[in-house]
C-alpha cells in the first residue's frame, strides 16, 4: 500500500515538473517572438518618423489591450492579443528612439541600453532558474515601490524635476529586475501555469528597464 502511494507521488511529481517545463519552454518561446514583433514595429514608426506624441498614444492603446489579453490568456485568442499588445508597445518605442539616435552617441546609448537589459534579463532569469527559490515574498514590497514610482511619476510631470525622473529612472530599473525573479520564480514552483501570462509580465519587466535604462544612460552619457 506504501509502494503505491510513492508511486502515486512520484508520478504527481513527475507530471508537475513536465508542466512547469512546458510552461518555461512556451513562455521563452513566446518571449523572443514578442519581442522580435516588437522590434519590428518599432522599426516601422522610427522609418515613418513619428511625432512624439504618437508614442503617448501608443502606450495608451498598449494599457488597452494590456486588459484584453489578461481577459483572453486562457483562449486562442490570447495569442492574437498579445501580439497585437507587444506591437503597439513596440511601436510606441519608435519616437523615443528616434529622438535618442539623433543625439551625438546616440546610437552607441541605444545598443548599451539594449546590452544592460538583455544582461539585466538573462542574468537574474539565470540566477531564479539555477536557484529555484521562492521569491513571491519580494511581491507586496515591489507592487507598493511601483505604486509609488507611478505617483511620483505624474507628480513630476508638473513639477519637471531632472533629479526626480532619474531617481524614478533607477528605481523602475530596480523594481523590474526584482520582478524579474518574481516572475520566473512563480514559473518554476508552478505558480503560474499560463505562458501568455508569464510572458505579458516577462515583457513588461524587460521594456521598463530598456526605457528606463536608456533615460539613465542618455543623461549620464548625453547631452539632455
Amino acid at each position: 500500500m506504501s509502494e503505491r502511494r510513492v508511486d502515486v507521488a512520484t508520478a504527481r511529481y513527475d507530471s508537475a515538473v513536465l508542466e512547469t517545463n512546458k510552461v518555461l519552454k512556451n513562455t521563452y518561446m513566446l518571449l523572443g517572438m514578442t519581442l522580435a514583433f516588437s522590434a519590428v514595429t518599432a522599426g516601422i514608426s522610427m522609418a515613418l518618423n513619428l511625432p512624439a506624441f504618437m508614442g503617448l498614444v501608443f502606450s495608451l492603446i498598449g494599457f488597452g489591450l494590456l486588459f484584453v489579453v489578461n481577459k483572453m490568456a486562457d483562449s486562442a485568442k490570447g495569442l492574437p492579443a498579445i501580439f497585437a499588445f507587444t506591437g503597439v508597445m513596440g511601436a510606441g518605442l519608435g519616437p523615443l528612439l528616434n529622438a535618442y539616435l539623433a543625439m551625438p552617441g546616440g546610437p552607441q546609448l541605444v545598443m548599451q541600453s539594449l546590452a544592460g537589459t538583455a544582461f539585466i534579463f538573462f542574468g537574474l532569469s539565470a540566477y531564479a532558474l539555477q536557484s529555484k527559490r521562492d521569491f513571491s515574498f519580494m511581491t507586496g514590497f515591489l507592487f507598493a515601490g511601483l505604486i509609488v514610482a507611478i505617483v511620483a511619476m505624474i507628480a513630476n510631470i508638473f513639477l519637471g524635476i531632472p533629479a526626480l525622473s532619474l531617481t524614478i529612472s533607477a528605481a523602475v530599473v530596480m523594481i523590474m529586475s526584482g520582478l524579474i525573479l518574481v516572475d520566473t520564480s512563480r514559473i518554476i514552483n508552478g505558480g503560474e501555469t499560463n505562458y501568455i501570462r508569464a510572458t505579458v509580465g516577462l515583457y513588461l519587466n524587460i521594456y521598463n528597464i530598456f526605457v528606463h535604462l536608456l533615460h539613465l544612460l542618455g543623461a549620464f552619457g548625453g547631452d539632455d
